[in-house]
């Protein structure tokens, strides 16, 4: 592919313009972050720790975080089918192509009908946008809130046997970085996951034969994981992108990997062996 930084003018001729990472240090932020740096090209990591912090929920950060800054890679964090997402991602996106960031692309949710509000606000900004929409992430199960059931040898959801084609991380990342640089990518839509739809159970079952012990899947209620949820101190929201499993909406594989990167996603049982080799899963 050609790859077309995005360029701009200052006193000494051409430049390549920063690009924002916001999450910059979560899952598929810090994967970009890395990718376009290996490229030489110049990032800013959007965190509250970065340098100048950025916070979604404190409007002050936006002005600063967004100077000099030619494009976005827009993550929403907790979910940006949460109540309120959708206007905020409008007003930033609206800051962003005031303050001259023209290439925006956004993480949003398949098969989320909450998010795509926030898609449309992006898009209205006049960006030259892409959303990437994904599905749940491999890396849930190792750097994110499944990582404890993996320790503790048991999942308790209300997934029943409904499947997900989970999508890896590092596949996103790959096809964010591309939508980035290349003009190609512009006004489009990719949905991405993995090359097979898999139950709870079966993923289990993958974990299991990688960390050589076993790892049970324990059904429950809808109802009941509310309750545990609200027990822990948890977003009740969360049980409503797992009822997006059930309700198969999700089910099918989609080729937005293919697509964009000409390669096939990366399986889940190759996940699985790479990450139980790191050691994350031992006890």
């Amino acid at each position: 592919m050609t790859n077309t930084p995005n360029i701009q003018q200052n006193d000494h001729g051409p430049t390549t313009s920063t690009t924002l990472v916001i999450g910059g240090t979560g899952k598929t932020g810090r994967r970009v972050a890395e990718r376009l740096t290996a490229r030489g090209l110049p990032v800013r990591v959007g965190s509250r720790s970065g340098e100048p912090p950025f916070a979604w929920e404190d409007p002050g950060t936006l002005e600063a975080v967004l100077d000099g800054v030619g494009a976005v890679y827009v993550t929403y964090y907790p979910d940006l089918g949460f109540p309120g997402a959708a206007e905020t991602i409008g007003a930033f996106s609206e800051l962003a192509v005031k303050k001259g960031a023209r290439r925006l692309v956004l993480l949003s949710g398949r098969g989320e009908q909450g998010a795509i509000a926030g898609e449309n606000r992006l898009k209205e900004s006049g960006a030259d946008w892409t959303v990437v929409r994904a599905g749940w992430f491999n890396q849930n199960f190792d750097e994110g809130f499944f990582l404890e059931s993996v320790l503790s040898g048991a999942f308790t959801l209300p997934t029943a046997d409904a499947v997900e084609p989970f999508v890896d991380a590092d596949d996103i990342a790959d096809v964010v970085v591309e939508a980035l640089t290349d003009d190609r990518h512009i006004g489009r839509t990719y949905e991405l996951t993995g090359p097979r739809s898999l139950s709870f159970r079966e993923a289990t079952a993958e974990l299991s034969k990688a960390t050589g012990r076993e790892i049970a899947y324990i059904p429950v209620s809808l109802d009941d994981y509310r309750d545990f949820l609200r027990e822990n101190g948890l977003p009740v929201e969360f049980a409503e992108l797992l009822g997006l499993i059930l309700d198969g909406r999700n089910a099918g594989v989609a080729h937005g990997v293919r697509e964009v990167l000409g390669r096939e996603p990366r399986d889940f049982s190759d996940y699985a062996k790479e990450a139980a080799a790191t050691g994350v899963w031992n006890v």
